[in-house]
């Protein structure tokens, strides 16, 4: 989870490949109002959010395992979405404005930034996950990840440490 331009998909397709676990892409479920609306810089409203969110959910909700990469900005989004465990990437709005500004061909661009950041809820120490620094390199983030999903599956860590 995190603000457009954090390195979610990045991460998510570097995970699904070392878990052999499929990759559930959010971005992929957003209807085309929506992604006019975020292409002109404007942030959905949660009503906007809470159909596509569903969609999300119901598609992740059949696997037995997935990489899901969605913004999840808010904790009641993540409730929808139910995540067994959460990675949230955390970078500075002039950095994600930047990063958005680099990339082409994806709706989010730089003026989508402060709606984002408006939105972003950090999760709680309720919610089981890591929070990593986004400007890390990606093998980094992953190694991270990997390390932390592999001591929750033998056992040598919970969920909720």
């Amino acid at each position: 989870m995190g603000v457009a331009g954090s390195g979610k998909s990045t991460l998510a397709a570097a995970l699904s490949q070392a878990l052999g676990w499929p990759l559930v892409e959010a971005d992929d479920f957003h209807d085309a109002v929506a992604r006019a609306a975020m292409a002109a810089g404007r942030g959905l409203t949660d009503a906007e959010r809470a159909p596509w969110l569903a969609r999300v959910a119901a598609a992740a909700g059949v696997l037995p395992d997935c990489v899901l990469a969605c913004s999840a900005l808010k904790r009641g989004y993540r409730q929808v979405l139910a995540p067994d465990f959460t990675v949230m990437l955390t970078l500075d709005e002039a950095e994600a404005r930047a990063r958005l500004a680099r990339r082409s061909g994806h709706f989010a661009g730089p003026a989508l930034a402060a709606s984002q950041f408006a939105d972003l809820e950090s999760p709680g120490a309720d919610e089981p996950g890591i929070i990593l620094d986004a400007t890390a390199p990606p093998e980094q983030l992953a190694r991270l990840v990997l390390a932390a999903v592999a001591a929750v599956q033998t056992g040598s860590a919970s969920l909720h440490d």
